[in-house]
């Protein structure tokens, strides 16, 4: 099979990148390929599959067309500046246009060591492989801008952690790899004609629309900035942690990248943080809008030699749009929550409203995804006894408190017009039954050490649904036990 790339990025200058190929590996053998996937991308699933197929997705062969580089960039890491960071550890194979005409990059990570490794093994274990395959599924089945796993495999390698693991290679697609660090990477070193041939791509792959405006950059950042701030309004909505928000792991193209630490919360508080190596909780969950303004003002300052010739214009004006993303931000956070409580007008008090039951909810200690699932099925007028609310009040260690929310809130349904069915399934389109919680990756994780993907598969096809009500799988949709309660979180380097 012929793979059909068309590898623009590998067309920039050289300093863009080191062009070299993946370091082969002693016995690749298949873990998954994404059917689903490889078909949109014009890719045959039984090809990826094959021995020829499996070597390609492990690094063992360079398919024609292909152009292997390892991408450079620098970044700010928990608010540190790094001046060279770069792929250390993953290899862009190359870009290829689906039938939809969009562009798509296929990297593998864990494909050895780069220039830009700083000493690392270039390496990954399955463990952060079969996180990062789970959680970049479920973040697209709940239709949230992401990269996505094409495949998965196994080296017959082992990789040294906290002990010796077995190795694997994620195949990983994505709209484009460029990071707010890829442009510090150039603005570090003074090197405009660099930021500007960047900027240009990225126009022309992202935001075309941006090429006709009055003043291009402005208006690229612009684009970069909406899609942030709506990106991270629908992590929260289903009470997703990124975990290691460092400007080398944010997309300009407004996707989700780099699932190392990140976790899904059971139960909610906005501090809560899981990332092992967040030991100030710079990144908590409620941390995560002002921490994307941060980025974005780091991506503001690379981008100034474009904006304007005199810097203080060039300030001001990148000032501007920055000062718009707070509210972009809530705008688009309070129709996420309004959504998520069944709202579809707009009256004076509906986001403290919403707002109300993320505080009795942190107060209670009541789950996250339970507590909004539960609340869409809850009538428009309660029973006599209130026996039909229980399911969701019996979350909170307050479930008086949690009732007195519920009678702000039919008084709020009362001025509603639509009825009862279509409110409860607008809200069960939004609250999804089914995340992939901590527990049950790390029972993936540790049964793959097994040798036994089986707990893999069966998550997989559960998360595929994440809106739908499963009965068979209902299990799925519970909290851990204290003793499966998973703590923290790692990034696997």
């Amino acid at each position: 099979m012929t793979i059909p790339f068309d590898n623009s990025y590998a067309r920039l200058p050289e300093r863009f990148y080191s062009r070299l190929p993946p370091t082969p590996v002693r016995a690749p053998g298949l873990i998954k390929v994404n059917h689903g996937l490889a078909r949109h991308l014009g890719l045959d699933p039984a090809y990826l599959e094959s021995p020829e197929g499996v070597a390609v997705l492990a690094g063992n062969r360079v398919p024609a067309g292909a152009e292997p580089i390892a991408m450079a960039y620098a970044g700010h890491q928990f608010g540190g500046w790094v001046p060279q960071l770069g792929d250390g550890r993953a290899i862009l194979l190359g870009e290829v246009v689906a039938a939809d005409g969009r562009r798509h990059d296929i990297h593998l990570k864990g494909s050895g060591q780069t220039p830009y490794s700083r000493n690392g093994d270039g390496r990954a274990w399955i463990g952060p492989v079969l996180r990062e395959y789970v959680v970049s599924e479920a973040m697209a089945a709940l239709g949230i801008p992401t990269t996505r796993a094409l495949a998965a495999v196994t080296t017959g390698e082992r990789v040294r952690r906290e002990e010796a693991f077995p190795g694997a290679v994620l195949a990983r697609v994505a709209a484009s790899h460029v990071r707010v660090g890829t442009f510090q990477f150039f603005a570090a070193r003074g090197d405009t004609e660099a930021l500007r041939l960047l900027a240009d791509h990225v126009i022309d792959r992202h935001y075309p629309e941006a090429r006709d405006a009055a003043h291009p950059y402005l208006a690229l950042f612009d684009g970069i900035l909406a899609r942030q701030a709506g990106l991270i309004a629908r992590w929260m909505s289903v009470g997703f942690i990124h975990g290691v928000m460092n400007t080398d792991n944010m997309s300009i193209a407004g996707e989700t990248i780099d699932f190392g630490p990140c976790a899904f919360m059971d139960t909610f508080h906005p501090g809560q943080v899981f990332s092992s190596i967040d030991h100030m909780g710079r990144y908590a969950f409620a941390n995560q809008p002002k921490i994307g303004q941060w980025n974005l003002s780091c991506l503001a300052s690379a981008l100034l030699p474009l904006i304007d010739e005199n810097e203080d214009a060039a300030v001001e004006a990148a000032q501007d749009r920055l000062n718009a993303y707070g509210p972009r931000f809530d705008a688009a956070w309070t129709a996420a929550l309004l959504a998520k409580v069944g709202l579809a007008g707009r009256r004076d008090g509906d986001a403290d409203l919403a707002v109300a039951l993320l505080n009795r909810m942190a107060e209670g200690k009541a789950d996250f995804t339970l507590a909004f699932r539960r609340l869409c099925d809850l009538p428009d007028h309660a029973d006599n006894d209130g026996a039909v609310d229980q399911s969701f009040t019996s979350l909170f260690t307050d479930p008086v408190a949690a009732d007195a929310w519920l009678a702000d809130w039919r008084a709020r349904l009362a001025h509603e017009d639509r009825t009862e069915a279509d409110r409860q399934a607008a809200m069960r389109a939004v609250n999804p039954a089914y995340i992939p919680r901590n527990h049950r990756v790390e029972e993936v994780i540790q049964a793959a050490l097994e040798e036994d993907l089986a707990p893999f598969e069966t998550l997989l096809a559960v998360l595929a649904r994440p809106y739908e009500d499963q009965p068979e799988n209902a299990a799925y949709q519970a909290p851990p036990r204290p003793e499966e309660v998973v703590r923290a979180t790692f990034c696997g380097t």
